[in-house]
C-alpha cells in the first residue's frame, strides 16, 4: 500500500502534516492492520475498532482530534451506570401524580368562562428529567446558602406547581388559580416562572426562550466570581438549566458557550429536553438535533451526555454485533422517530427493522407491543440518574445531557408526537380515562364524566408524600424557592459624593467620566466598595474606565499567563482571579446577562452585589431590551449606564449610534428608575438615592425596593458646575427643578432642558435676555419618566377617589404652576421623551427633539439639522410667545435670518472631543 510522500492525506480537524514519519515500516503495519479489519470483518467492525483506539488513547492522555458526534446511542453504556439509590416504584407513583395533577390543572383553566389557557405537553416530555433531578440532585437552601439553581423551562411550569402541591407547598385552590393571577388572588399562580409575580417561589424568568441558558451560563459564573473574591462560598451550588431543543435555535442560546467551557464553569449542567418538536413542527425532520447540538456542544469545548434510549434497548444493543442496528440508529432522521412515536408496533417492525435480515432476526421474538413500548432515554429514572450523577462528577468543563423524549409523552394517542401538541390545552373524556389507566391511578370514571376533572392526591400520610418530604429534606430544602436573606448595606456617607458635588473647575470633562469620577470613590469604600462589580462590553478604555485596572483588575479564573503588551503604562490591563471588574468581550447579551447575575445576588446568595453595567450608546435597550424586562423580572437591582448617549452627541459614528430613543424604551420598563442628568452634582444625588432605595432600608422596603436604575451620560467635554447653593434636591431626584432663573427681560418663558442640552438652554437664556427682551428660566428634567410615572400614579389614584375634597396633582403640575410664559422643552432625544409629560405642563408646551436617523457629522451641525441648538431654542420659544400674541410674529423671520437656522453648515460645530 501507499505510504509517507506517495499517500494523499486526508487528515481533517486534526495533525499538521508537516510532521515526518520517524517509522514508516510501523507506520505501514498499523495501516495494514486496519485495511485487514476491513477486508475481514466489514467497515462497522474496522468503525469500532478505531472508536476503542481513539478511548483509549485519551485516557492515555494521547492528544487526538475531537469527534464532533458519536453514535446515536447512550454515552454511559449500561455496565457503566451506577447503582440507583431510589425506590423506582414509588418514584413512578409519585410522577404518575404530578403527570395527572399538571395536566388536569391546565384543562380545568379552559373551563367555560375562564379560558385562559396553558401548555401541558412539554412537562409531559420531560417529567422524569425534573423528578430525578426533584428527588436525588437538586439542592435547596436549608443549610443557609444559596442551594442549587435550577432554571426551570417556561412551558414546564404546570408540573413544578403540581409537585409543589403534592408536597402541600401549594393549595388546590392556587393549582385553580392557575393563570388568574389577579382574579383569584391571593391564590393566582404566574403562567410561567416568573420572580416578580410570585417572589418566594420562582428564582428566575425563563419563559422569553433563549434567555434561560444564557442566564444559567453567568450565574455560574457569578458563583464562581463570588466565591473568588471571597463575598459567598457557593462552592456547593450547581446550575442546572432545562432547557428544549427548538430553544436552541436562539443565538443567546448557543451565544455564550464557549465562555463557560473557557472559564470550566463544571458547576453547570444544561439538561436539553429533546422532544424533537418546536411549538408547532419538528425541530429538524430532515436531520438529527442531538447530532447537531452535540457537535456545537463539543466543538464549544462542553462535556457532553447523550440519553437518547432506555433500558428496553439495551437487550437490541447488545445483540447488535454488526453495528446495523447502530447504523440504523445513525441515519434515521428526526421526523421519522416523531412518526414512530405516533404509530403501531406492527408499522415500527416494518418500517424501522424491516430493511434488513439483521434488524428482522433482532425484532424477531417481540411483540408488536414490545415494538410500540421501545422507550427514549429522558423517560427512563435509571438513565437520567446515570447521566445526572456523571455530570455532577465531572471536572474541568460545563456538562449537557440531550435527553431524547416524546413530547404529550403519557397523554394518549391525540397528543403524542403530535405537531399540534402544543397548542392542546384541553382533555376530553376518552383522553381523560387513557390518560388515567396508562398511570394506574385510582380515580372512578364517574368523576371524570361530570364537571372538570378532579385533581388526585394519594394522602399526606400515604408512602408516596412521604417519601417526597425525605428526599427534599436529604436534599437540602423545597425547589423551587426564593429566599431574600439579606440584610440593608451599610452606605456611604456625604463625603464619597463631595468631589462631584464640587465641580470639575475650569477642566472639562464629559458626565461619563463624572460617573466614572464617582464610582472610583465609591470603590475605595470600606464597606461595599468590594461589593461593586463594573461590567463593560470591551468598551472600559472608551468610557475612562482604564484607570481601574491596576487595582481592581479584571476577573479571569486563570490570571493572567501573558505580558501585558502595555505592561510598563501606569494604566495597564491586568487581569486577576480574584479581579473585580468583568469585562465581557463584545457581546452586550453577556455583559446584561452578568448584571442580572449580579443584580439578583443578595436573594440568590445572601449577599447583595452591585453591578454597574456600562454600554456604549444605544446597544443596550435596543440591543437588548429583552433581556433588561428579564432583569427586572428577576429582581435584579443595580445601576445600568448609556454611556456615548444622545443622538448628536456622538455624531462622528453616525447613525447606527445615534441613541435618540434609548429613554424612550426604557419608560416602557416598569422596573427602571431612568435619569438623564446634565451635571456631575446632580449624578451625585441620583447615585446616593439609588444606593438608599436598593440597597438600603425604609419603613416601605426594609429590604429594598426591587428596581433597577437607567443613567444616560455623554462623552461631550464640558466645565461641571458646582452644586448650587440649596439645591432642590427633592427636584433632582423627581425629575425636575428650577436650575437658573432668568434676571431680565419683558416676557417670560420656560426651558425644561435634560442632559447634553442644559448648556443648550443656559446659551439660549443667554440670546434671549440680551437679543429678544426674554426673561427664560432654565429647568432642568432630570426624567421625564419619572415625572410622567409620578402623574401617571396621581391620576389613578384621582379617578378611584373621587370622594377626596382635595384632589391630589402631580408634582410637574405643581412645579411649573406659577412659573409664567410658555415652556419649551428640549433634549437630545426624540420629541416623544419630553412629550411624556405635555398633558400634565400648565399652559403652553412645546417640545423640540432629534427625531429621525442620526448622521455622522460635528455636534454643531447635527443639533442646527434637529433643531435643538440654541438658536433653534430661541426660535421655538418666540414662536410660543408669538401664539400667545406676546412678540410680533416677524420676530420669527428675523430670528430664522439672523441665526441662519435653514443652512446647516452654518453652525459652530461646537465642542470636540471626548469621542469614542
Amino acid at each position: 500500500m501507499a505510504s509517507g510522500s506517495d499517500r494523499n492525506p486526508i487528515i481533517i480537524g486534526g495533525l499538521p502534516s508537516q510532521v515526518p514519519d520517524f517509522d514508516p515500516e510501523e507506520t505501514r503495519e498499523w495501516l495494514d492492520s486496519l485495511d485487514a479489519a476491513v477486508d475481514e470483518r466489514g467497515r462497522e467492525r474496522a468503525r469500532y475498532l478505531m472508536l476503542r483506539l481513539i478511548e483509549r488513547a485519551r485516557e492515555k492522555r494521547v492528544a487526538v482530534p475531537e469527534m464532533r458526534s458519536t453514535d446515536y446511542v447512550n454515552t454511559i453504556a449500561t455496565k457503566d451506570e451506577p447503582f440507583f439509590p431510589g425506590n423506582e416504584e414509588i418514584e413512578r407513583k409519585v410522577l404518575n401524580a404530578t403527570r395527572w395533577n399538571a395536566a388536569v390543572m391546565v384543562s380545568r383553566a379552559q373551563r367555560p368562562g375562564i379560558g385562559v389557557g396553558g401548555h401541558i405537553a412539554t412537562f409531559a416530555s420531560s417529567a422524569s428529567l425534573y423528578d430525578v433531578g426533584f428527588n436525588h440532585f437538586f439542592r435547596g437552601k436549608d443549610e443557609g446558602d444559596g442551594g442549587d439553581q435550577v432554571f426551570f423551562q417556561g412551558h414546564a411550569s404546570p408540573g413544578i406547581y403540581a409537585r409543589a402541591y403534592l408536597l402541600d407547598r401549594l393549595s388546590e385552590a392556587q393549582l385553580d388559580g392557575f393563570r388568574q393571577e389577579k382574579s383569584k388572588a391571593p391564590h393566582g399562580l404566574s403562567s410561567y416562572p416568573h420572580p416578580r409575580l410570585m417572589p418566594d417561589f420562582w428564582e428566575f424568568p425563563t419563559v422569553s426562550m433563549g434567555l434561560g441558558p444564557i442566564g444559567a451560563i453567568h450565574q455560574a459564573r457569578m458563583n464562581r466570581y463570588m466565591e473568588a473574591r471571597g463575598i459567598a462560598d457557593t462552592s456547593k451550588s450547581r446550575v442546572w438549566a432545562f432547557l428544549g431543543d427548538g430553544e436552541m435555535d436562539e443565538p443567546e442560546s448557543l451565544g455564550q458557550l464557549s465562555l463557560a467551557a473557557r472559564e470550566g464553569l463544571d458547576n453547570l449542567t444544561f439538561v436539553i429536553n429533546c422532544n424533537l418538536q418546536r411549538l408547532d413542527g419538528p425541530v429538524r425532520g430532515n436531520g438529527k438535533v442531538i447530532q447537531e447540538l452535540e457537535s456545537y456542544f463539543r466543538g464549544a469545548g462542553w462535556n457532553v451526555i447523550k440519553l437518547v434510549w432506555d433500558r428496553s434497548w439495551d437487550p437490541l444493543l447488545a445483540q447488535d454485533r454488526d453495528g446495523v442496528l447502530v447504523n440504523k440508529l445513525n441515519t434515521t432522521p428526526d421526523g421519522q422517530f416523531q412518526t414512530y412515536a405516533t404509530e403501531s408496533g406492527a408499522y415500527i417492525r416494518e418500517h424501522f427493522f424491516g430493511g434488513d435480515q439483521r434488524l428482522r432476526s433482532m425484532a424477531e421474538n417481540m411483540t408488536d407491543d414490545q415494538l410500540l413500548h421501545l422507550g427514549r432515554g429522558g423517560h427512563d429514572h435509571r438513565k437520567v440518574y446515570a447521566a445526572y450523577k456523571a455530570a455532577a462528577e465531572h471536572k474541568g468543563q460545563p456538562t449537557v445531557i440531550l435527553a431524547q423524549t416524546i413530547k404529550g409523552w403519557t397523554l394518549g394517542p391525540n397528543f403524542e408526537g403530535r405537531n399540534a401538541t402544543h397548542q392542546m390545552k384541553k382533555l376530553t373524556v376518552d383522553d381523560l380515562k387513557h390518560f388515567r389507566d396508562r398511570l394506574h391511578l385510582p380515580i372512578p370514571d364517574k368523576e371524570l364524566e361530570s364537571g372538570a376533572p378532579p385533581y388526585y392526591h394519594p394522602g399526606r400520610d400515604s408512602e408516596e408524600i412521604q417519601y417526597m418530604h425525605d428526599r427534599r429534606r436529604e436534599c437540602g430544602g423545597y425547589v423551587p424557592t426564593r429566599i431574600n436573606r439579606a440584610k440593608p448595606l451599610q452606605l456611604p456617607d456625604d463625603k464619597a459624593y463631595a468631589t462631584l458635588k464640587k465641580g470639575s473647575g475650569q477642566q472639562e470633562i464629559a458626565t461619563t467620566m463624572a460617573f466614572v469620577r464617582l464610582l472610583k470613590d465609591l470603590m475605595r469604600d470600606k464597606e461595599v466598595g468590594r461589593r461593586f462589580v463594573p461590567i463593560a462590553p470591551d468598551e472600559y478604555r472608551t468610557f475612562g474606565m482604564d484607570s481601574f485596572f491596576p487595582s481592581a483588575k479584571i476577573y479571569n479564573p486563570l490570571g493572567q499567563l501573558y505580558e501585558s503588551v502595555d505592561r510598563e503604562l501606569l494604566l495597564a490591563y491586568k487581569e486577576s482571579p480574584t479581579g473585580q471588574m468583568l469585562h465581557d468581550g463584545i457581546s452586550e447579551a453577556g455583559c446584561i446577562a452578568a448584571a442580572i447575575a449580579a443584580g439578583s445576588a443578595y436573594a440568590t446568595h445572601g449577599e447583595p452585589l452591585i453591578p454597574i453595567y456600562v454600554f456604549y450608546s444605544m446597544f443596550g435597550f435596543q440591543r437588548t431590551g429583552d433581556q433588561f424586562w428579564q432583569m427586572g423580572d428577576q429582581l435584579a437591582r443595580g445601576f445600568v449606564l448609556g454611556a456615548t448617549a444622545g443622538r448628536t452627541t456622538l455624531t462622528g459614528e453616525g447613525l447606527q449610534h445615534a441613541d435618540g430613543h434609548s429613554q424612550l424604551l426604557a419608560s416602557t420598563n416598569p422596573a427602571v428608575v431612568a435619569y438623564d442628568p446634565a451635571f456631575g452634582f446632580e449624578i451625585a444625588h441620583i447615585v446616593q438615592d439609588g444606593l438608599r432605595r436598593m440597597y438600603g432600608s425604609s419603613e416601605e422596603h426594609p429590604q429594598g425596593e426591587d428596581v433597577f436604575y437607567y443613567l444616560t451620560v455623554y462623552n461631550e467635554p464640558l466645565r461641571q458646575p458646582a452644586e448650587p447653593e440649596n439645591v432642590d434636591t427633592e427636584g433632582i431626584l423627581k425629575g425636575l427643578y428650577r436650575y437658573q432663573a432668568g434676571e431680565r427681560g419683558t416676557h417670560s418663558a420656560q426651558i425644561l432642558a435634560s442632559g447634553v442640552a442644559l448648556p443648550w438652554a443656559l446659551e439660549a437664556q443667554r440670546l434671549l435676555a440680551d437679543e429678544w427682551d426674554v426673561k427664560a428660566d432654565v429647568w432642568s428634567a432630570t426624567s421625564w419618566n419619572e415625572l410622567r410615572r409620578e402623574a401617571v400614579a396621581v391620576e389613578e389614584h384621582n379617578l378611584l377617589n373621587p370622594e377626596e375634597e382635595e384632589q391630589r396633582v402631580p408634582y410637574v403640575t405643581r412645579k411649573l404652576q406659577g412659573a409664567e410664559g410658555p415652556k419649551v422643552a428640549v433634549s437630545d432625544w426624540m420629541r416623544a421623551v419630553p412629550d411624556q409629560i405635555a398633558r400634565w405642563v400648565p399652559g403652553t408646551y412645546q417640545s423640540l427633539g432629534a427625531d429621525g436617523f442620526g448622521f455622522a457629522d460635528t455636534r454643531g451641525a447635527a443639533r442646527r439639522f434637529f433643531h435643538i441648538d440654541a438658536q433653534s431654542i430661541v426660535l421655538g420659544v418666540l414662536t410660543e410667545l408669538a401664539r400667545e400674541g406676546k412678540v410680533d410674529r416677524s420676530a420669527l423671520k428675523q430670528a430664522i435670518d439672523r441665526y441662519d437656522l435653514l443652512e446647516v453648515a452654518s453652525a459652530d460645530p461646537g465642542t470636540a472631543g471626548g469621542d469614542a
